[in-house]
């Protein structure tokens, strides 16, 4: 078993992100059973969207979420549905964390929250914890659990879980392509043509559509949780933050924009462990997955650039906050450099038509 740093822990809060312990503790004591002895705050250092903090109060240890400061929450950052969805999906589906409560009183923390229980586990986040070390005869097999994992969420009967109504599955790829389009522009910051393109490409090549699934919209290494004593055993998917009902080869995409291959820019393999020897590449990653799932990847080319037209608007958004003044994290200051690496992906995708190998 790994030995306890090797297990995923928190920082000291940031600044500006602290929350009023006195304050929320009180509040926790008067909601949750048992909870008795003073609560002491951290925060995990990974993530660029909603903020995670560790609770621990005796020998209760939750876990926080709540909005970034300075984010629109009426546009995003829905903790109400993120903790609607861990609650439906935990009677069902095993991997995901239980529930504690949710918060909407603005008078505790200032904006939405919920508190779950935390899993304790070990996290792969851009590098490996003190005490593992992977390779990539140990790096393969938790690579096809990944996989395995995703196909496994897609066969999610998101009916009997109760979540039939989170999302509009008609028509749901031609709405993102045309909605993260116009996010891009809200948030521009620079002039990237290469990005530009990739929303015209995307418009003039939707495929046609494809039975709905629940699909998680964030699901790759740092999202999920690895049982200490199997670390190619996925005990826990986290940050349901984007999970949704729609094509299930868009949640793919989304994954392989963040499956960065040895040759892939610097900048883009700083995200996580996908470059890491024992990995599959892009290729071998939908080719497994078909297997696993049965589906037709034929157009994966379309769900790729998405993917990286998707995830680089995010950041850009990120970005742009960071530009404005509403966070002041440091990690945020160098984004801009990740927009365009993956303009340049996209563009270099779409020009040899191909998702793997793209700076041979």
């Amino acid at each position: 078993m790994p030995h306890q740093p090797a297990l995923d822990q928190p920082a000291a809060t940031r600044q500006g992100e602290e929350l009023p312990a006195e304050q929320l503790g009180a509040y926790l004591r008067a909601h949750i059973p048992g909870l008795e002895a003073p609560l002491t705050i951290e925060q995990f250092p990974g993530g660029f969207s909603n903020l995670t903090y560790l609770l621990r109060a005796g020998t209760h240890e939750m876990v926080l979420r709540r909005p970034p400061f300075g984010a629109n929450i009426r546009g995003g950052h829905d903790m109400a549905r993120e903790y609607r969805i861990l609650s439906h999906l935990l009677p069902v589906y095993p991997k995901v964390p239980r529930p504690l409560l949710f918060c909407d009183d603005p008078a505790v923390l200032g904006a939405p929250f919920y508190v779950m229980a935390r899993v304790t586990g070990v996290i792969l986040r851009t590098q490996l914890p003190p005490g593992i070390a992977f390779g990539s005869d140990g790096m393969r097999p938790l690579c096809l659990t990944l996989i395995n994992t995703l196909a496994e969420l897609h066969a999610i009967d998101y009916t009997a879980a109760g979540l039939a109504d989170i999302g509009k599955p008609t028509g749901y790829t031609a709405r993102q392509v045309n909605g993260w389009a116009g996010r891009y522009r809200a948030a521009r910051t620079d002039t990237l043509p290469a990005l530009e393109h990739a929303a015209e490409w995307l418009s003039t090549h939707l495929p046609p559509e494809i039975p709905a699934t629940l699909i998680h919209n964030d699901y790759k290494y740092d999202n999920v949780v690895l049982d200490p004593s199997d670390l190619a055993r996925i005990i826990a998917v986290l940050d349901w933050e984007m999970a949704t009902l729609g094509d299930p080869l868009t949640d793919v995409g989304t994954s392989l924009a963040y499956w960065m291959e040895p040759g892939d820019p610097a900048v883009l393999r700083s995200f996580g462990l996908s470059s890491q020897p024992g990995n599959l590449d892009r290729r071998e990653w939908v080719t497994h997955y078909a297997t696993q799932s049965g589906r037709d990847t034929a157009n994966i080319l379309f769900y790729f650039v998405y993917g990286l037209f998707k995830n680089a608007v995010i950041i850009q958004q990120i970005y742009a906050r960071y530009q404005q003044g509403h966070t002041h994290d440091a990690r945020f200051a160098g984004l801009g450099a990740m927009v365009a690496a993956y303009g340049q992906m996209a563009a270099r995708a779409i020009a040899q038509g191909r998702i793997e190998r793209l700076f041979e």
